[in-house]
């Protein structure tokens, strides 16, 4: 469930109006400091409690920042009075504005090296001053550009040496089974030389023997004639 709605009036309990007071007073102080540093406001803040007790916040300084408002609340009540006034304002402003602007370009030039010839020693010393201490913050901000880029290049190198050490290792792992496969076909192909010599033995063997069968000598030789009274005598052949 959320929160309900905070009726906004008098706290009666003043144990609750105190604490209440603190807690809201630290967020209201924390708003203007905010306000201040985020917007570049000059801000002033004034805060007297049911005791009486003061509490103040001045982004500059409070007498400046009173002094300020005092000098617009007159400004604006001339405005008020005689329309005029207004545009007389806004003209000063303006005319300041220009002024800064050209200050700002002028001291630019004179960091270039430009316009040199109207300062006296002490300003020139002061110029120098500001250069060598910008040359400083420049040759500050690049040693650390430089370290960090060194400190990733670094980490990169690491990275890739560790990867560098994994492919080598697998590569001696394809290496190894590269051998291992061979040892086997070296094997395998010895066997089979083996069994076809001796099919070949085997072949050579019944040839030998065929031929042996085929020189075993063959004896003719005539059979006795029979006679009979009535059959001519016949020839025969008997083979031993």
């Amino acid at each position: 469930m959320g929160r309900g709605k905070i009726v906004i009036r008098r706290i009666d309990n003043s144990t609750s109006r105190q604490v209440t007071f603190s807690k809201r007073r630290s967020g209201l102080f924390k708003k203007a400091k905010e306000l201040a540093i985020l917007c570049d406001a000059e801000v002033g803040l004034v805060v007297f409690s049911s005791t009486g007790r003061l509490y103040e916040y001045a982004s500059s300084s409070m007498k400046n920042v009173i002094d300020r408002y005092g000098k617009a609340k007159e400004e604006h009540q001339q405005a008020m009075m005689n329309p005029n006034s207004e545009l007389m304002f806004w003209q000063r402003e303006a005319a300041s504005l220009r002024q800064q602007l050209h200050n700002l370009q002028e001291n630019h030039r004179q960091l270039m090296g430009e316009e040199l010839s109207g300062l006296g020693v002490k300003e020139l010393q002061n110029l120098e001053n500001q250069l060598e201490m910008s040359i400083r913050a420049v040759r500050t901000e690049k040693d650390n550009l430089m370290i960090n880029e060194i400190r990733e290049l670094n980490r990169k190198g690491n990275m890739i040496h560790q990867e560098n050490g994994e492919l080598y290792r697998k590569l001696n792992l394809v290496r190894q089974e590269n051998m291992d496969l061979c040892k086997k076909l070296y094997e395998a192909g010895g066997s089979g030389i083996n069994r076809e010599g001796s099919k070949q033995s085997i072949a050579n063997g019944s040839h030998r023997t065929n031929s042996d069968d085929a020189s075993v000598p063959v004896h003719l030789e005539l059979s006795t004639p029979q006679t009979t009274g009535h059959d001519a005598p016949t020839l025969g052949l008997q083979l031993n």
